[in-house]
Protein backbone atom coordinates (compact mmCIF):
# COMPACT_ATOMS: atom_id res chain seq x y z
CA UNK A 1 0.00 0.00 0.00
CA UNK A 2 2.91 2.30 0.67
CA UNK A 3 3.68 2.78 -3.17
CA UNK A 4 0.01 3.61 -3.67
CA UNK A 5 0.22 6.12 -1.29
CA UNK A 6 3.11 7.49 -2.47
CA UNK A 7 1.84 7.85 -6.02
CA UNK A 8 -1.24 9.49 -4.71
CA UNK A 9 0.85 11.69 -2.84
CA UNK A 10 2.78 12.55 -5.85
CA UNK A 11 -0.33 13.12 -7.77
CA UNK A 12 -0.99 15.44 -5.14
CA UNK A 13 1.85 17.56 -5.23
CA UNK A 14 1.87 17.36 -9.22
CA UNK A 15 -1.93 18.99 -9.03
CA UNK A 16 -0.75 21.50 -6.54
CA UNK A 17 2.33 22.47 -8.09
CA UNK A 18 0.34 23.46 -11.58
CA UNK A 19 -1.12 21.59 -14.28
CA UNK A 20 -1.16 21.77 -18.42
CA UNK A 21 -2.25 25.11 -19.57
CA UNK A 22 -4.15 24.21 -21.79
CA UNK A 23 -7.46 21.93 -21.14
CA UNK A 24 -7.58 18.25 -22.68
CA UNK A 25 -10.35 17.63 -24.91
CA UNK A 26 -13.60 16.00 -23.84
CA UNK A 27 -12.84 12.91 -25.84
CA UNK A 28 -9.30 12.72 -23.63
CA UNK A 29 -11.01 13.26 -20.43
CA UNK A 30 -13.85 10.72 -20.93
CA UNK A 31 -10.91 7.91 -22.16
CA UNK A 32 -8.96 8.96 -18.55
CA UNK A 33 -12.02 9.08 -16.30
CA UNK A 34 -12.43 5.29 -17.77
CA UNK A 35 -8.74 4.59 -16.76
CA UNK A 36 -9.00 6.14 -13.59
CA UNK A 37 -11.84 4.08 -12.86
CA UNK A 38 -10.23 0.88 -13.84
CA UNK A 39 -7.15 1.81 -11.65
CA UNK A 40 -9.48 2.24 -8.93
CA UNK A 41 -7.58 5.59 -7.79
CA UNK A 42 -11.29 6.27 -5.79
CA UNK A 43 -10.77 3.13 -3.86
CA UNK A 44 -7.41 3.66 -3.31
CA UNK A 45 -8.32 7.55 -2.10
CA UNK A 46 -10.49 6.01 -0.04
CA UNK A 47 -8.73 4.17 1.72
CA UNK A 48 -6.26 7.20 2.50
CA UNK A 49 -8.89 9.34 4.08
CA UNK A 50 -10.16 7.78 7.21
CA UNK A 51 -6.35 7.82 8.14
CA UNK A 52 -6.85 11.58 7.65
CA UNK A 53 -9.44 11.28 10.06
CA UNK A 54 -8.10 9.34 12.59
CA UNK A 55 -5.02 11.53 12.44
CA UNK A 56 -6.73 15.01 12.55
CA UNK A 57 -9.20 13.65 15.59
CA UNK A 58 -6.73 14.81 18.38
CA UNK A 59 -6.30 18.42 16.79
CA UNK A 60 -9.91 18.49 16.47
CA UNK A 61 -10.72 17.08 19.79
CA UNK A 62 -8.40 18.33 22.24
CA UNK A 63 -7.98 15.25 24.10
CA UNK A 64 -11.61 16.22 25.23
CA UNK A 65 -14.12 12.68 25.82
CA UNK A 66 -16.56 14.51 24.78
CA UNK A 67 -15.91 16.05 21.61
CA UNK A 68 -14.12 13.12 20.51
CA UNK A 69 -17.42 10.97 20.62
CA UNK A 70 -18.61 13.77 18.32
CA UNK A 71 -16.20 13.82 16.21
CA UNK A 72 -16.29 9.87 16.10
CA UNK A 73 -20.05 9.85 15.14
CA UNK A 74 -19.62 13.02 12.56
CA UNK A 75 -16.68 10.98 10.98
CA UNK A 76 -17.92 7.17 11.21
CA UNK A 77 -20.04 7.17 7.73
CA UNK A 78 -17.03 9.27 6.35
CA UNK A 79 -18.16 9.38 2.91
CA UNK A 80 -20.51 12.49 2.85
CA UNK A 81 -17.11 14.42 4.31
CA UNK A 82 -15.05 13.71 1.92
CA UNK A 83 -17.32 13.06 -1.28
CA UNK A 84 -16.27 16.61 -2.32
CA UNK A 85 -12.62 15.54 -2.23
CA UNK A 86 -13.08 12.41 -3.85
CA UNK A 87 -14.63 13.62 -6.69
CA UNK A 88 -11.99 16.33 -7.47
CA UNK A 89 -9.31 13.46 -7.06
CA UNK A 90 -11.21 11.42 -9.90
CA UNK A 91 -11.56 14.77 -12.31
CA UNK A 92 -7.71 16.25 -11.16
CA UNK A 93 -6.29 12.98 -12.03
CA UNK A 94 -8.16 12.32 -14.99
CA UNK A 95 -7.17 15.55 -16.35
CA UNK A 96 -3.76 15.10 -15.13
CA UNK A 97 -3.22 11.61 -17.29
CA UNK A 98 -5.90 13.74 -20.15
CA UNK A 99 -2.81 15.71 -20.10
CA UNK A 100 0.33 13.23 -20.17
CA UNK A 101 -1.06 10.97 -22.57
CA UNK A 102 -3.01 11.05 -26.04
CA UNK A 103 -5.93 9.63 -26.71
CA UNK A 104 -5.08 6.56 -28.06
CA UNK A 105 -2.69 5.84 -25.41
CA UNK A 106 -5.14 6.19 -22.65
CA UNK A 107 -7.28 3.42 -24.46
CA UNK A 108 -4.22 1.08 -25.06
CA UNK A 109 -3.26 1.67 -21.00
CA UNK A 110 -6.76 1.11 -19.74
CA UNK A 111 -7.42 -1.90 -22.02
CA UNK A 112 -4.36 -3.43 -20.47
CA UNK A 113 -5.23 -2.63 -16.67
CA UNK A 114 -9.57 -3.99 -17.63
CA UNK A 115 -7.81 -7.32 -18.43
CA UNK A 116 -7.26 -9.98 -15.85
CA UNK A 117 -3.39 -9.57 -16.23
CA UNK A 118 -3.55 -5.84 -15.40
CA UNK A 119 -5.62 -6.83 -12.99
CA UNK A 120 -3.21 -8.87 -11.43
CA UNK A 121 -0.41 -6.60 -12.02
CA UNK A 122 -2.21 -3.76 -9.70
CA UNK A 123 -3.19 -6.42 -6.75
CA UNK A 124 0.37 -7.44 -6.70
CA UNK A 125 2.14 -3.84 -7.82
CA UNK A 126 2.45 -3.18 -3.60
CA UNK A 127 3.95 -5.99 -2.47
CA UNK A 128 6.35 -6.49 -6.34
CA UNK A 129 7.07 -2.95 -5.36
CA UNK A 130 8.46 -3.35 -1.46
CA UNK A 131 10.11 -6.65 -2.64
CA UNK A 132 12.03 -4.42 -5.68
CA UNK A 133 12.92 -2.02 -3.23
CA UNK A 134 14.24 -4.25 -0.41
CA UNK A 135 16.43 -6.20 -3.22
CA UNK A 136 18.10 -2.60 -4.51
CA UNK A 137 18.40 -2.17 -0.61
CA UNK A 138 20.31 -5.28 0.24
CA UNK A 139 21.89 -5.41 -3.16
CA UNK A 140 23.41 -1.80 -2.57
CA UNK A 141 24.66 -3.06 1.00
CA UNK A 142 26.20 -5.62 -0.36
CA UNK A 143 27.84 -3.46 -2.85
CA UNK A 144 28.80 -0.91 -0.59
CA UNK A 145 30.48 -3.65 1.68
CA UNK A 146 32.62 -5.22 -0.77
CA UNK A 147 33.30 -2.14 -2.93
CA UNK A 148 34.91 -0.66 0.59
CA UNK A 149 36.73 -3.62 0.88
CA UNK A 150 38.13 -3.74 -3.03
CA UNK A 151 39.20 0.21 -2.68
CA UNK A 152 40.49 0.20 1.22
CA UNK A 153 42.91 -3.17 -0.29
CA UNK A 154 43.83 -1.16 -3.05
CA UNK A 155 44.89 2.45 -1.11
CA UNK A 156 46.48 -0.33 0.78
CA UNK A 157 48.16 -1.51 -2.31
CA UNK A 158 50.12 1.86 -2.82
CA UNK A 159 51.11 2.31 0.85
CA UNK A 160 48.39 4.17 2.65
CA UNK A 161 47.58 2.52 5.80
CA UNK A 162 43.89 2.08 6.96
Amino acid sequence: MSRRLSTIAGIFLLLVCGASAQAPSPEAMTAARKLVVTLKIADQYRTLLPQLLLKLRPVVAQDRPEIERDYDAMTATGSEIYAPFLASIIDQVAALYAASFTVDELRQIEAFYAQPAGQKFLAKSDALAQAGAQIGQDVSLKAADELKQRLIEALRQKGHKL
